[in-house]
């Protein structure tokens, strides 16, 4: 039995997927897998089509040709709000929250819990607040104030903030575009566990980085893009951070790995 056949079947997959943004080829015939309990991250220099594939999959952006199947069946997410009614939650590459707002609030945000009957029916503060703070203790921060203003967050507790709340709300898949704003080790500690937390719980993840050390820290499977094409699909077996650093360049040195590879494993194709 090969390892394709012991795989679960993907929650997402591209086949052959294309986005032209005029004659130019964002995406070009890409194919890939995102499975349950597995990271894929997603490397490329700037350009490579890396937020082009967050935005195929989030519903922000609509593909040409090819194909996005979720669950096996070809889907064409019309927007945002499609895509996470079909369980995929995207954190956004800004970390976007409404900063006067409290972090409950934030959590929550349109889907708050009330309690009584209409027309009595109320905001229920209290179990907004503790569900928040179980929330987030769940992907490893605990001790969250859940009234202090989401301003207060730095940028790796409002990325843990997002994919806690992707958990709360029963998402399947989770996109992560990493942040503009600058983080530091401790921060990225904290994305980190809140990443493996989400694949212990058995989401499938798509998390675009620019770090490769990192990338093969967290990650179980590496998807390289450059030019918008899919120029490698590797896993921890098949390179180590420091062969993954190199990589990040691209060129002749990629190519020829990933063609040898195929030859030897010829299940990257079906992965």
């Amino acid at each position: 039995m090969t390892e394709a056949e012991t795989l679960p079947a993907p929650v997402l997959e591209l086949r052959g997927l294309s986005v032209h943004h005029g004659s130019v080829a964002a995406l070009a015939r890409a194919s890939a897998a995102f499975r349950a309990g597995q990271i894929t991250c997603v490397l490329g220099e700037n350009g490579s089509g890396k937020s082009t594939l967050v935005s195929v999959l989030s519903g922000l952006c609509r593909h040409d040709e090819g194909s996005l199947l979720l669950d096996g069946r070809p889907v064409r997410f019309r927007s945002p709000r499609a895509a996470r009614a079909a369980g995929i939650a995207t954190v956004w590459q800004d970390l976007a929250v409404a900063p006067l707002l409290s972090v409950w609030r934030n959590f929550f945000l349109g889907a708050e819990p009330t309690r009584g009957a209409w027309p009595l029916r109320r905001l229920d503060v209290a179990l907004a607040r503790e569900t928040t703070v179980r929330a987030l203790a769940r992907v490893g921060v605990p001790g969250i104030d859940p009234d202090q203003p989401a301003a207060a967050l730095r940028a790796g507790e409002r990325q843990t903030l997002a994919v806690a709340r992707a958990l709360h709300f029963g998402a399947r898949a989770l996109l992560i575009d990493e942040p503009i704003a600058p983080m530091t080790i401790a921060q990225h500690t904290l994305v980190g566990q809140a990443v493996l937390s989400a694949r212990a719980q058995g989401l499938a993840i798509v998390a675009v980085t620019n770090n490769p050390r990192y990338a093969h820290l967290v990650g179980d499977r590496f998807l390289l893009l450059a030019h918008g094409a899919v120029a490698g699909n590797l896993t921890r077996e098949d390179v180590d951070a420091d062969v993954l650093t190199r990589l990040m360049a691209g060129g002749e040195e990629l190519t020829a790995l990933t063609t040898r590879l195929r030859q030897l494993h010829p299940e990257l194709d079906d992965r």
